[in-house]
């Protein structure tokens, strides 16, 4: 298998470390080897937060260079399109249809940020996560149902993803972080 590289973009208090490491713990269950490292930017403020997972058989850096990412999960539409850069062309990026207005003010969107992506030569996976996360009940949980739908495209069992949320959420939220993956998985 040749070496996966995904960048999770969002910010401070979206689940992004969370929703990395269960990634890096899913592609370990599959008996992968995985490298990952994350970046907090005033995180506690609502800053950037950047988290790098790399897997394969064989991976020598946590880091991905840029123009070499294959897959973004962006859990906020303006910082996904802040690291466009590290992607490859026809990369795929899952887009959480959540804006959260920058400190400073002002709209730096595009009035549709999924078909900027789109013209930009990436696939794109929208996925109202604000809204599936409140039908399932807990609007917490936006990061597992990215996760879900990032799942159908990578080649990982359903059932490795599914032990590393049982390993890595509280236990008093299993259920309804694995509903929230199965919900994502639909997107």
């Amino acid at each position: 298998m040749k070496t996966t590289s995904v960048l999770f973009a969002g910010v401070g208090g979206q689940g992004i470390v969370l929703a990395s490491r269960i990634l890096a713990q899913a592609a370990f269950e599959s008996g992968l080897m995985v490298k990952e490292t994350e970046l907090h930017g005033m995180a506690q403020r609502g800053g950037s937060v950047i988290s790098q997972v790399r897997f394969g058989f064989e991976v020598h850096s946590p880091l991905i260079l840029r123009g070499e990412a294959s897959r973004l999960v962006a859990t906020e539409e303006l910082e996904g399109l802040r690291y466009l850069d590290y992607l490859r062309p026809g990369a795929r990026v899952i887009l959480n249809r959540r804006r959260i207005a920058p400190a400073g003010g002002g709209d730096g969107y595009p009035s549709d940020t999924a078909e900027a992506l789109e013209k930009r030569g990436f696939k794109v996976t929208a996925v109202p996560a604000p809204e599936a996360a409140r039908e399932i009940g807990n609007p917490r949980i936006e990061n597992t149902v990215l996760l879900g739908a990032l799942s159908r495209h990578l080649d990982l069992p359903v059932a490795a993803w599914e032990k590393a949320i049982a390993a890595l959420v509280p236990s008093r939220t299993l259920e309804v972080n694995l509903r929230a993956f199965r919900a994502g998985r639909r997107f």
